[in-house]
Parts: structure tokens; sequence; C-alpha cells
């Protein structure tokens, strides 16, 4: 029987190529959708640009994540709030769900000090439900190095007060949180999940879910028993892929291992070894 929950794949999963490739292979492959991360890639940008992809190869924009990560300070100007309220037009008009948002960077603090109620705003006025990522502590890592507290008012959702929370495993493998604790905790506020596996590294792997050490089988399965009523979407690293055909392996590897572990009745699947070496650090994280 096959599984219920939708599964999309996130444009950053195919890093470094652009949107269209994203559109390309996860209609090749099946998945239910797309996720569109907004970054320097021009169509990212374009609801025209994204209605003609989606068109062409027949899979929908479900969701948008809005461009709040540091390599996207400059798209769409400079203020973050604005942004975000652009994002939500962007996905409304697509007929995309939901809209993925990090919390705010320490150093936007006028932004921090509007965040929750602008996204309490946000969820009351429209369809499109605002759903605030999960991020982690900036650890050192080297000895004597101090802890950077990079967000306001702060990178744990379950600190804070907001109406919807998107659920992303890689961010809270190097918290060193616990997935399955994570899902309880969030309860009716998750909307939205971030399929990607990773270890106690203090850099954010967004390994091929099976390929660390965060469970990913357990909380996908937790999540069909719960009835859970969002999307799961594959937000992987493929930077180092050498050929379209490793990419392709990663990608499809995710979405069975998904589907595998979201079915009604739990079926065994594992991802076969890489095929390339992994980059850790990925170009929507710090330090990269």
């Amino acid at each position: 029987m096959a599984a219920s929950i939708p599964v999309t794949l996130s444009t950053a999963s195919v890093y470094p190529r652009r949107a269209g490739f994203a559109f390309e292979v996860a209609a090749e492959l099946g998945y239910d959708g797309v996720e569109v991360m907004v970054w320097s890639d021009d169509a990212t940008q374009d609801p025209a640009a994204l209605t003609r992809l989606a068109d062409e190869h027949g899979v929908p924009v479900r969701s948008i994540h809005a461009p709040t990560l540091l390599v996207s300070q400059r798209v769409w100007g400079r203020a973050p709030a604005s942004k975000l309220r652009r994002a939500v037009d962007m996905a409304g008009e697509l007929g995309a769900s939901t809209v993925v948002v990090h919390p705010p960077f320490r150093w936007q603090y006028k932004y921090a000090r509007q965040f929750q109620d602008l996204v309490h705003e946000l969820n009351e006025s429209g369809e499109v439900t605002v759903a605030v990522e999960n991020m982690y502590p900036w650890r050192p890592r080297s000895k004597g190095e101090r802890e950077l507290k990079a967000y306001l008012p702060g990178w744990d959702p379950a600190d804070h007060d907001y109406d919807a929370v998107t659920l992303d495993l890689s961010h809270a493998a190097v918290a060193q949180q616990d997935g399955l604790a994570l899902v309880a905790g969030f309860g009716d506020r998750l909307r939205h999940v971030h399929l990607a596996d990773g270890t106690a590294s203090a850099r954010d792997e967004h390994l091929v879910p099976g390929r660390g050490d965060m469970g990913c089988a357990a909380v996908l399965e937790d999540l069909e028993r719960r009835g859970f009523g969002g999307d799961v979407v594959v937000e992987i690293s493929t930077r180092k892929a050498r050929t379209a055909h490793e990419r392709h392996a990663d990608l499809e590897a995710s979405l069975l291992f998904a589907r595998a572990h979201l079915a009604p009745v739990p079926q065994k699947y594992s991802p076969p070894p890489p095929e390339h070496r992994h980059r850790p650090a990925d170009a929507w994280t710090p330090g990269s």
C-alpha cells in the first residue's frame, strides 16, 4: 500500500544544478512535488518561471523556502520581513501550502523583535502556513572556542510559541537532539519535515536518510502512525556527485527510503553505499 504522506524534493538537493533540473529529476523519479529554495537562481525568484517548470514536468510546487540563509541575504533586497511576506505571496500564487523560514540571525535584531508577531500575523491572514525551522547552535570546532549564539530569539522552536514548525533532521543532528522526541514535543505544531540524516558532527551534513545516526526510519514511521498531515521534503547534499548518475542514485535512494518507511505497513529499506565522497558543508549552511 502506498504512503499517503507526500514526499517532495527540495531544489537545494540538486545544488549546484539549478531549479529546472530539480523539477526534471523529481518528475523522472516520481516525487510528489518540489520545494523551491529561493536564492540566486533566477528561476527560484520568479513565479512565472516556476509555473512553467511545474507545468512542463507535471510536478507541483508544494512549498517555498524563504531566502533567509546566509547565502541569500541579498536576494529580494535586505529587509528580511519584506522577503518573508514576498515568499508567502509567491507561495499563494503558485498554490503552495507552506513557507519555510529560518529564525532571524542575531545581528538582525530589529527583525527578531517582530519575528514571532509577524509569523503569527501571516498565519492568521491566509491559507499559506509559515513554518519556522529548527536550527542549531554554531558549535566550536576546536577546544577553547565558545559556542556562537547565532539566532534570535533562538535556534530551537521548542522554546518559542510559533504556530507552525518545520523539523529538519540534519539540523537536529548538529544540535544533538533526538528526532522522535522532537516530533512528540512539537505535537500539532509540526507541519513540515526536511528529511536528511546526520551525525554528531558540528557541520550540517544533509546525508541521504539511513546513512547517519538520526533514526530517520523510526521518525518517518512515527509520522505515519500519528497521521501527519504535512509534506516530507528530501533535502540532502549532492554537491560532490561527479555525474548525473551519482546524483540520481542519491535522490532515488532518499525517495525509496521515505516511501518505504512512510507506508502504512513499513517496508525494509536501507540506502546503498554512496558512490561518491560526501561533502559535509552544504551551500545553504554557515562555513560554506
